[in-house]
């Protein structure tokens, strides 16, 4: 049915049948008549002008109500249509959701463009809803959005519907992904579909890494704190070492006159003149005359009576400092816990509020400190002493939804302007206002969070708060610093706990600068309240202040004074601005006043003056105890016996003797006290004792002060049913429930009872801890216990254990954490927003405990975890804040995820069992020495381990936490760099916290080097990890050996167990295997394929005797210093000479002078390889100063000269193969006496010159070379020793016509190019010479063959020895444990190798035999078959390790 045409609805009576009713465009203001029609399901009345929703409970079938674009304000009498599924009230003027608790069937609503700010919980009961639209409303919070996640079957959720204006939230950054976030059901956002798992997965990770960062920042804050409070513990002890000295000193006098009263008052009793004596009272005076001197037992009373009084001063001056520490350090904690809201906050709107810290090198914060001073004028706080102000720190407020609502408000303001002067300067009126809540009327905490969050209140909120109906600035910091300074002031006289002398409790204060619209302002008129009703033009009003008009230059000066000029300025205003939306905070300043005197309380002044005049207090102090009589010095008792108790008693008989004092001795043990049975009272203060084991089984003893001691624990008194007082001031005391444990226990009638002045380890909860566990106490620290006070403490104690009560109390059954952003572990997020699930009286099903998923214990006072054998489905679990000291009762939870033991005794981590699915721990506060592998074996999937403030002295373990992503161990003992390679393995790894470990001052650039070594962190100590740090550990730490990185590479630290180092292709640059000394045994070093370009640290390796550089870039032994040379110097540098036999002698002797001078290095070194580094000049490297090396490789280089090897006195194998060499200088050789092998093969010698200082030499290897005349091959005549000539691939040996001509020239010459001189061949050389043409032979003397053997290189080969192959590879294999490489074969065989590809010989055996050799050589790497070598019994030399042989695998 469709009614149309009518101003009423009338005539439904008539369809009583009705189902469905459509009213469009109708001037109808109220639905009446459908009581008529019970069994209407779908109902249209839309665009008429409909003012309220009425008329509707006769239909209760009702499913579908449309009531869009009408003048409907309010949402209600709808409770009876409990069936409606669809409602439309879009395009109205609803200004906030209510009135919808009952529709527990809707499944669509839609209330798009109305004016609701605010969601909050009003649709919670709609649990069926699953499309809801609320485009083009005024939401503009991701907060109000939070509420919405809370609906299960919500699937589609529009907040900027096409049709309709954005709400002010779909503009914020992040929008999409805190909703996605939050409501991971959705199907449908703004008509885009987000049913892809991609885009949720990709919303599940940013919002965790934001998590992670903020959960960062947060322990970084809480760390600050801690710092905070030693710093500020420091200070109190600093403070407190002169008061506690003099109570020291009071003290042990007032004892010694006690006891002196007890002798005189048991001399008395002897002598038969009674005479009470209470041992802690004021003794009456006798009145007859006696042997004791009466006036010495009254000027005793009286001096007594002085040193309590004195002891009282100190001891309130102790309390003093206390009260100053606990003020302080509320003062930083209040700080630290507003600095973690600012991050939750900036957390919770997803980037949209940001809180940025300034610095001086800001701009704007040098701007606000400007204006604050601008602002300040010292003559309003005169009366104080207030000279300045000094700004601590500055805030800036990012708040993207104010920002928007600020522009929005002003554009609109701004659009109504008529005067098109207003719009042109409307910038005129915009200016920065203070403002300061006034905590008289408002929490001023909570009133600045809630501006940074939504701004300020309206006018009408603070009217109703009892104020102004408008915002109170000012642009004076003393107008709006005033309420505070009053109500400072009146709470300073109603608190007695405020030090009276401190004369400016105010000290401290912050103010909110914030930019405003004035807009139209007017001064406010006389004898008017401040209402927008009367001010209906204005935006702003305002109120002239001078020192007349403020009260607070009455309250602060006693007299009257003149104002100044800027006192009685009209700039210094009171401003009220009506509209709310006009203010944007912009600022947060935390300011201080700077007084004439020091910043200081009053208390801490008599201590702070560093004057050479002692003090007042210690004067009299000095008076005190010289006052008569001044007792004199008796001896320290050392030991006890039978004798020197009846001595020290004046008994005749231990049985006697019921008052004993043992003050000030040196005792430590007493085993004869316990024959004391009858003993009532013991005085053992100022001795030795570290335990009361000998005070045990004594049933008459009734007094007991060990005060003044070192006991660490009450263990050990047994059998003390009397005792009534005990005096244990002034020990090390720790744990106060085994040491009440054990009171409880031996001393059942104990009344009064001291523990001041212990270091207990939790000393705000120790007297409530006493008090529970020892309840017939009825003094405690001299403090009488009230009844109250002993309930309320056994009531603590009594809920002390979990059992049934706590488990109800603290217990949830939550199957899934909440969709928030808090970083409260999830135990204590559902324990604060979910109900208890169960009351204490109602009935509980017999699994119940199975149900629990949550429990949040914390600060119970729990000793232990009991009763947790049925809770197999917790998932979650908090036990912060209590005594814990073992992790046992675990071992049913194994479906555990979180577990918090935060600030517990806990000292180490087993019996922890195996937790598959924990993904959580922290265990801050405890007592933990390591990092136990064993316990983190059995948490596969940990991501998250927080074990700050222990005592853990090293990483090792941690590598077993393999998933670990996020690690805090600051405030620590590590102190080693090795702690860094434990967490190398840890690949995961992302945030990392070690501030406040000595490894951070002992380690230098710590930050770098462990970026260097983690390059997956992002955040280190509480800061992102830059990309410049990251560049800079590169430069710094990249390429760098390292004692450190050796033990990683072999898996241990024991460096003075290694005696080979093999490390090739590892990028190293520089070696700095610092201290030396841990590597005295190192022998062999191989660096081969690196990056080096000098020796750099292995010259202070001690005793390396052989070094491998091949594949490097070495220039120098040592690094050379850079110098400038000119392009023409560059030139000559790089570019090789072209000419043949030219050299450049003069640069080799300036050079070899240099070297020469120089101190000699490596003087164990004997064996150096420094193949194919490109090494152009030999004198560079400096190789002279090697004075002790024996075996010299420069394969595969480009130098052109040898030279430089003045100092190698000792050298006997030299390989220079393969490099640019054209011809042998003078002094090339000059100082090789001893040489006995020497490579020249692939280089481009024309002659052989200046051979003659090598008369020792017996192998000369010189294939590939350029030697065309066969008379240079004559001039190996001076070289008397050589037995091996190697010519293979000279232009004079390519056909083989110089082996007569050398044979005959070289009589002792046993083998050429690789083949053995025969007697028959000799022979025809020299009947060839016969016939040719006169020769004079020169016989030479052949020494025997291995007399001279270098261990690692093959001996001489012995004249009878048949051919089997030739191998200088023994050389290169001395390194231990280095494989060659099959450059390395090359470079050992390089005749070899032309020899088999090349060369044909004619004697067809000894060719057979040098190709099977060679192909053995290929094959294993180099090493001659044991059978085939002819020198099996060689030397070898035992000073190097394994007798030259690879070690074992």
């Amino acid at each position: 049915m469709i009614f149309t045409g009518f101003p009423r609805m009338v005539g439904l009576s008539f369809f009583p049948r009705l189902c469905q009713l459509t009213i469009i465009g109708q001037d109808i203001k109220h639905m009446e008549g459908l009581e008529s029609c019970p069994l209407l399901q779908e109902l249209w009345v839309v665009e008429c002008h409909l003012t309220e929703i009425s008329g509707l409970q006769g239909c209760p079938q009702l499913q579908k109500l449309y009531l869009y674009d009408n003048k409907i304000c309010e949402i209600k009498n709808l409770d009876s249509q409990i069936n409606v599924e669809v409602l439309w009230l879009n395009n109205n003027c609803i200004t906030q959701i209510q009135g919808l608790s009952t529709l527990q069937n809707l499944k669509e609503l839609n209330l798009a463009d109305n004016c609701i700010e605010q969601i909050g919980h009003s649709l919670d009961p709609n649990v069926s809803l699953q499309n809801l639209n609320l485009s083009g409303n005024k939401i503009s919070s991701f907060k109000e959005l939070a509420p919405l996640a809370r609906l299960p079957h919500l699937k589609e959720l529009a907040l900027n519907d096409p049709t309709s204006t954005p709400d002010p939230v779909c503009l914020l950054w992040n929008y999409a992904t805190h909703v996605l976030y939050h409501m991971p059901a959705l199907q449908r956002l703004d008509m885009y579909d987000i049913s892809s798992k991609q885009v949720k997965e990709a919303a599940e990770v940013t919002v965790i890494k934001k998590m992670m960062y903020y959960n960062m920042r947060v322990h970084t804050a809480q760390r600050h704190l801690a710092e905070t409070r030693l710093n500020l513990l420091e200070k109190k002890k600093t403070l407190s070492r002169l008061p506690e000295e003099h109570i020291r000193t009071l003290d042990h006098n007032l004892k010694n006159l006690e006891r002196e009263l007890c002798k005189k008052s048991t001399s008395m009793l002897k002598d038969g003149i009674p005479h009470a004596v209470e041992y802690s009272t004021n003794r009456s005076d006798p009145t007859t005359d006696t042997s004791c001197d009466l006036t010495m037992e009254q000027k005793i009373q009286r001096k007594i009576e002085v040193l309590r009084e004195r002891l009282v001063l100190w001891t309130r001056r102790l309390d003093e400092f206390e009260a100053w520490y606990e003020r302080s350090l509320a003062k930083a904690t209040s700080m630290m816990e507003c600095n973690i809201q600012f991050l939750l906050m900036e957390l919770e709107s997803v980037g949209n509020i940001r809180l940025e810290e300034g610095c001086d090198t800001d701009s704007w914060f040098t701007s606000c400190q400007e204006l604050m001073l601008s602002r300040f004028s010292s003559s309003d706080y005169k009366p104080h002493s207030i000279t300045g102000i000094k700004i601590s720190r500055v805030i800036r407020i990012q708040n993207s939804a104010l920002r928007l609502r600020f522009d929005e408000k002003l554009k609109t303001v701004l659009a109504r302007e008529e005067s098109v002067n207003f719009y042109e300067n409307y910038r005129r009126r915009l200016e920065h206002l203070f403002y300061i809540a006034d905590p008289e009327k408002t929490d001023e905490k909570e009133e600045l969070l809630c501006i940074l969050e939504e701004g300020f209140k309206s006018a009408k909120e603070y009217k109703a708060s009892g104020r102004e109906e408008a915002v109170p600035l000012s642009n004076s910091l003393i107008v709006a610093e005033q309420p505070r300074i009053d109500y400072v002031f009146h709470q300073a006289q109603q608190d007695p706990s405020t030090d009276p002398t401190d004369t400016i409790p105010f000290r401290q204060g912050h103010v909110i600068l914030s930019k405003v619209f004035l807009g139209h302002s007017a001064p406010i008129r006389e004898g008017e309240t401040i209402e927008r009703g009367k001010y209906p033009r204005e935006s702003s009003v305002y109120l002239n202040v001078d020192t007349k008009q403020r009260t607070s230059v009455k309250r602060l000066s006693s007299s009257p004074e003149t104002p100044t000029a800027s006192e009685c300025s009209p700039r210094r205003r009171h401003w009220f601005v009506f509209d709310h939306e006009l203010i944007l905070p912009e600022y947060v300043i935390y300011f201080e006043y700077i007084t004439e005197e020091p910043d200081l309380p009053a208390p801490l002044h008599h201590y702070t003056d560093k004057c050479d005049q002692p003090s007042r207090d210690t004067i009299l102090d000095g008076d005190t105890l010289s006052m008569e009589p001044v007792l004199k010095p008796q001896p320290k008792l050392l030991s006890l016996d039978e004798k020197i108790l009846l001595s020290v008693a004046g008994a005749n008989v231990l049985s006697q003797i019921t008052v004993l004092n043992l003050h000030s001795n040196s005792l430590s043990k007493m085993k004869e006290i316990s024959r004391l049975t009858a003993l009532r009272h013991l005085t053992i203060s100022f001795n030795e004792f570290t335990c009361l084991d000998d005070i045990s089984h004594m049933p008459n003893l009734e007094f007991l002060d060990v005060s003044y001691n070192r006991l660490v624990t009450l263990e050990g008194l047994r059998g003390l049913g009397q005792l009534k007082q005990l005096d244990v001031r002034w020990n090390k005391l720790t744990n106060a429930k085994e040491d009440t444990a054990v009171l409880r226990k031996h001393t059942p009638g104990l009344l009064k009872l001291d523990t001041r002045h212990n270091p207990w380890s939790r000393p705000d909860t120790i007297r409530m801890t006493i008090l529970g566990r020892l309840s017939t106490l009825t003094h405690l620290d001299g403090v009488l216990v009230t009844e109250e006070e002993a309930a309320e403490a056994v009531r603590i104690a009594a809920g002390s254990k979990i059992n049934r009560a706590s488990l109800l109390a603290y217990s949830r059954t939550d199957r899934e954490r909440p969709r928030s952003l808090s970083l409260l572990s999830t135990a204590q997020l559902l324990c604060r927003l979910s109900p208890a699930p169960w009351g204490l009286s109602q009935d509980l099903e017999p699994d119940w405990t199975a149900k629990i998923t949550a429990l949040s214990l914390d600060n119970q006072r729990i000793s232990k975890l009991i009763n947790l054998n049925t809770l197999v489905n917790l998932r979650w679990a908090s036990f912060n804040d209590n005594i814990i000291s073992k992790v046992e009762g675990l071992e049913c939870c194994l479906k555990l995820e979180e577990l918090s033991l935060n600030n517990n005794n806990i000292n180490t981590l087993n019996g922890l069992p195996k937790l598959p699915y924990l993904n959580k721990l922290s265990v801050n506060g405890n007592k933990l020495s390591s990092v136990e592998a064993s316990v983190l074996d059995q948490l596969p999937n940990m991501s998250f381990l927080s074990m700050e403030n222990n005592y853990i002295t090293s990483l090792h373990g941690i590598q077993r936490a393999r998933s670990l992503l996020e690690l805090y161990i600051g405030n620590n003992q590590i102190s080693t760099s090795r702690d860094i390679y434990y967490l190398k393995g840890l690949t995961s790894l992302i945030i990392l916290d070690l501030y406040g470990n000595p490894l951070l001052e002992r380690l230098e650039n710590y930050r770098i080097y462990v970026v260097f070594h983690l390059p997956s962190l992002k955040a280190l100590d509480g800061f992102a990890v830059e990309v410049t740090e990251c560049e800079s550990a590169k430069d710094m730490f990249g390429g760098r050996l390292t004692a450190d990185m050796v033990g990683e590479k072999l898996g241990h630290s024991n460096y003075c167990d290694i005696t080979y180092l093999t490390l090739q292709s590892c990028f190293i640059r520089m070696v700095d295997l610092s201290p030396s000394e841990m590597f005295v045994n190192l022998q062999s070093v191989n660096l081969d394929h690196n990056n080096l370009t000098s020796f750099s640290g292995l010259i202070y390796l001690p005793n390396i005797k052989a070094l491998c550089l091949n594949y490097n870039h070495i220039e120098s032994i040592l690094p050379r210093q850079k110098t400038h040379l000119t392009n023409r110097q560059m030139l000559h540098s790089k570019v090789h000479s072209s000419g043949y036999g030219k050299q450049n002698l003069s640069r080799g002797n300036r050079d070899a002078e240099a070297t020469g001078s120089l101190e000699p290095l490596m003087g164990s070194l004997e064996v150096l390889h420094l193949s194919h580094n490109g090494i152009s000049n030999m004198a560079n490297l400096q190789l002279s100063r090697l004075t002790n090396l024996k075996a010299l490789f420069l394969r595969g280089n480009d130098i052109s000269q040898v030279e430089g090897l003045e100092g190698l006195h000792q050298l006997r194998h030299l390989v220079l193969d393969r490099n640019r060499i054209k011809a042998l200088a003078e002094n090339s050789f000059i100082s090789q006496n001893v040489l006995l092998e020497l490579h020249l093969a692939e280089n481009r010698i024309r002659e052989l010159n200046h051979l003659y200082p090598l008369m020792e030499l017996r192998v000369l290897y010189i294939g590939m070379n350029k030697l065309q005349d066969i008379m240079e091959l004559e001039k190996l005549e001076i070289l008397p020793s050589l037995t091996e000539l190697s010519l293979v691939g000279n232009p004079v040996a390519r056909n083989s016509l110089h082996r007569p001509t050398v044979v005959l020239h070289l009589p002792q010459l046993q083998v050429l190019d690789g083949v053995t001189v025969t007697l028959e061949e000799r022979t025809r050389a020299e009947l060839l010479s016969a016939d040719g043409s006169q020769c004079t032979q020169c016989p030479g003397a052949f020494p025997p063959a291995g007399e001279i053997n270098l261990p690692g290189v093959f001996p001489i080969m012995p004249h009878t020895a048949p051919l089997r192959g030739m191998n200088v590879s023994g050389l290169q294999n001395f390194v231990h444990g280095h494989d060659n490489l099959p450059s390395n074969v090359d470079e050992a065989h390089p005749h070899y190798m032309y020899n088999y590809k090349k060369h044909k010989h004619s004697n067809a055996a000894r060719s057979y035999q040098t190709d099977t050799a060679f192909r053995h050589i290929r094959r294993t790497g180099g090493h001659l078959p044991a059978s085939g070598v002819p020198f099996q019994n060689r030397e070898q030399d035992n000073r190097f390790p394994n007798d030259g042989k690879p070690p074992p695998e």
